[in-house]
């Protein structure tokens, strides 16, 4: 049982706008229904953008291209959506992080925020059990089940 490659269910793009809508949420300033709109928009335009530049045999290929990058210039994709809901560039500077990379991959969706922080993993499919991990891991729970090796600093504050 496959789902439709590209519908705009597709968990990876849920996991991405899920990922910005709630960014949009914890400033406090777009209301629920914004949220539904621009969360709809956004979900429209990614499918859309992605639908020829989707290789699952091939989960690296394309990565740039669906990389969601804002880098002191915002992504057209999310300021598409966001104008759908009267946001203007300067609102959308204020409301999300300067610096916001957001990797939308076959089996993974990652962010990180600043040129040099860490990667965290927003949805992960593992390739044994298509369908059923629809792991939502914060970087929290990664630093607990030892995903990712803790830092060296990290661990020299732990044993001084």
């Amino acid at each position: 049982h496959h789902p439709a490659p590209w519908g705009t269910q597709h968990p990876r793009i849920a996991a991405a706008v899920g990922f910005v809508s709630g960014l949009l949420r914890t400033r406090g300033c777009v209301s629920e229904q914004q949220l539904q709109v621009f969360g709809g928009a956004l979900r429209e335009a990614l499918a859309e953008h992605y639908k020829h530049h989707w290789f699952p045999e091939k989960p690296f290929k394309g990565s740039g291209y669906r990389c969601i990058r804002i880098n002191h210039k915002m992504d057209p994709i999310i300021s598409k959506a966001a104008s759908q809901i009267g946001l203007s560039l300067p609102q959308l500077y204020q409301l999300l992080p300067s610096e916001l990379t957001l990797w939308v991959d076959p089996y993974e969706v990652s962010y990180r925020i600043g040129e040099d922080g860490s990667i965290c993993v927003l949805y992960e499919a593992t390739a044994t059990k298509p369908g059923s991990s629809y792991g939502m891991l914060t970087c929290k729970n990664q630093m607990m089940f030892g995903r990712t090796s803790p830092s060296k600093n990290y661990i020299m504050t732990v044993s001084s």
